[in-house]
């Protein structure tokens, strides 16, 4: 796939640094558990290291540890604010995106600086690479922890590399040819609407974003909208050049309710108006133990640190996935994307 770059899970608690070679005296390294090197830990090595300066003056440096890793975790640097986040994001990545083609509610803070999505506490969110829904994503992702919950909150994280070779290769070849299609409906009370996701009340606007982004879109009575998407499966890393399982076809399927959910939705609601559903790309169904074995090695390769105040998450997209699990008490995690990327368009 050709790129175009614009610029059973395990909770793990640290065991104390275990020093990774670096020239750099102003920060040190470590990882948070023996053997596991996602997310590597950032620490200041000196005091009064300003992060956003270090980001911009050692880009070469922090993208190697970021591209063998897949996540680096800043902890220590006194980061209090989203102005600060900003700051430093933009040190590193340059100019921010905005949240469009929405599929979860999130707020807007200022400065492109977004809440994290907005679901209700007790509810897990499964493992994702960022709009991978899309034909164009954001490569690299900021999580900032401004308020750490009271229990649970975490963050978990999957190499998407080690899923893209643990997968069956008759599965990861069948998705690689057939690619994901997703279908949505929007409106009715059964999902976002399509004013918040495409962020206008303009039909025109929209009509004019699915026909550059490749949707097909159909417009239904009571002003709801349906769309149908053909994009990626799996892509190679523009920097690295690596295979990665790249996609959400797992989270958008109907089997990703709640049994209970989905039954009351069928009983009023016609298959083809589920707020969400997945296909493969010629239209034909997954099946259920193709989206079995994805969620399996997933929960294989998620691993999670409990987060502090301050703390700073650096997420390369492409090579890791990411989630939450359900908290109790209040939390506030704030979250910058960076970096566009175009995939190839299907």
């Amino acid at each position: 796939m050709k790129l175009t770059h614009q610029t059973t899970n395990k909770k793990l608690a640290p065991i104390g640094r275990r020093a990774v070679s670096t020239s750099l005296e102003v920060i040190e390294t470590s990882l948070l558990a023996t053997e596991q090197p996602l997310p590597l830990l950032i620490r200041p090595a000196v005091d009064g290291v300003s992060l956003s300066a270090w980001l911009g003056n050692h880009r070469e440096r922090w993208e190697g540890l970021l591209h063998t890793h897949g996540a680096l975790l800043f902890r220590g640097f006194g980061v209090r604010t989203k102005e600060e986040l900003e700051e430093l994001a933009t040190a590193a990545s340059g100019r921010l995106m905005d949240y469009t083609y929405r599929s979860t509610p999130r707020s807007s803070v200022g400065g492109r600086i977004y809440t994290s999505t907005e679901y209700p506490a007790d509810q897990s969110i499964p493992m994702h690479n960022e709009m991978s829904y899309t034909s164009s994503w954001p490569l690299k992702i900021w999580f900032f922890c401004d308020q750490p919950s009271q229990q649970g909150g975490e963050t978990p994280l999957a190499d998407s590399r080690r899923v893209w070779a643990r997968l069956n290769p008759a599965l990861r070849q069948r998705f690689t040819e057939k690619q994901v299609m997703y279908v949505r409906n929007y409106g009715a009370g059964l999902d976002l609407t399509w004013e918040n996701v495409f962020q206008t009340t303009d039909r025109a606007r929209v009509e004019s974003f699915c026909h550059e982004a490749g949707i097909e879109l159909e417009w239904k009575e009571g002003n709801r909208l349906r769309t149908l998407q053909r994009c990626q499966a799996v892509a190679r890393h523009p920097a690295t050049g690596e295979m990665v399982w790249f996609n959400q076809a797992h989270l958008f399927h109907r089997s990703s309710l709640a049994p209970e959910v989905l039954s009351t939705l069928l009983a009023t609601t016609a298959e083809e108006d589920l707020p969400r559903d997945t296909r493969y790309g010629d239209g034909t169904p997954i099946e259920a133990s193709a989206l079995e074995e994805i969620r399996g090695v997933y929960a294989d390769e998620s691993v999670a640190f409990p987060w502090q105040k301050g703390d700073v998450l650096m997420v390369d997209n492409m090579l890791v996935a990411h989630g939450r699990r359900p908290f109790s008490g209040p939390r506030k995690i704030l979250v910058a994307m960076a970096e566009p990327v175009t995939g190839e368009r299907f």
